[in-house]
């Protein structure tokens, strides 16, 4: 077994026990939620399912770090480590909305190499292998932002800059979706239900199993001046390459006018 397997085939089974332990913790008061001093939302389960993939993943791999969402310190994560989200839309898990989903994703040389991510309330997983249990999205798609079905998550936080490139975002798009789970918007791509999807002050955490996918499937994943996505970028548009490009160009507009620079002009077409 090659070791891309061996960690795939680790991943798989951390987030078989995550998603167990995610089982039990609902029927118990697992979704009772409490507010982090940054003001997000985070339960009983939260905390739970991130021990269980974290005993899991050291026991198996004591030599690689684990970062999750509930227990990271400032700063940057390692360049080679596993980047784990217990619960990648813990507000819709708190209300009982089936919108969220365990990601968990190997990162070395500061990439993300490989990821799974579970949506147990949907029944289905994502993960990248040969074996990857989804379609890819038929290639070439849409290539205009005026016909595009885009996602945006991380909108909840107030802003004015904020505000003004979700406003941006729904001028141009078609359509707009709001799911509240980056990961699953990532998997949207992945798939094709979304044309693209833009994530606003993505943590790593948040991104990076879905960054894996997407970029295996044959999608661009851009950051903030259209560079490919890196983490510390404060914007990450997925998509096509073209599309994305555009994307990220409509956001860039909505950033000129609120800061009152002079828009660039973006071609559409």
């Amino acid at each position: 077994m090659s070791d891309a397997a061996r960690l795939q085939a680790i991943a798989e089974e951390a987030v078989d026990a995550g998603i167990s332990c995610l089982a039990r913790a609902q029927r118990g008061d697992g979704t009772a939620r409490r507010f982090k001093p940054s003001g997000e939302e985070v339960t009983a389960a939260d905390i739970a399912v991130e021990r269980m993939i974290s005993q899991t993943l050291r026991r198996q791999t004591p030599d690689i770090p684990v970062v999750g969402e509930e227990s990271a310190g400032a700063g940057p994560p390692p360049t080679r480590c596993w980047l784990l989200d217990p619960i990648d839309g813990t507000m819709n898990f708190a209300r009982g909305a089936p919108f969220y989903a365990v990601s968990l994703a190997y990162v070395e040389g500061g990439q993300p190499r490989l990821g799974v991510i579970d949506a147990p309330a949907l029944g289905r997983r994502w993960r990248t292998g040969p074996q990857n249990g989804g379609r890819s999205a038929a290639r070439p798609s849409v290539r205009k932002v005026h016909e595009a079905v885009i996602g945006i998550t991380g909108t909840g936080s107030a802003g004015a800059l904020r505000g003004a490139r979700i406003g941006q975002l729904q001028a141009a798009a078609y359509r707009v979706r709001m799911q509240g789970a980056m990961s699953l918007d990532l998997v949207g791509v992945a798939e094709g239900w979304l044309d693209a999807c833009v994530c606003l002050h993505p943590k790593p955490w948040d991104v990076a199993a879905g960054v894996a996918l997407v970029r295996e499937r044959g999608a661009a994943v851009l950051g903030d001046g259209g560079q490919d996505f890196a983490f510390g970028s404060p914007l990450l548009v997925a998509g096509d390459a073209p599309l994305a490009q555009r994307v990220l160009t409509v956001l860039t507009a909505a950033e000129q006018h609120h800061s009152g620079r002079p828009a660039e002009q973006g071609d559409d077409g």
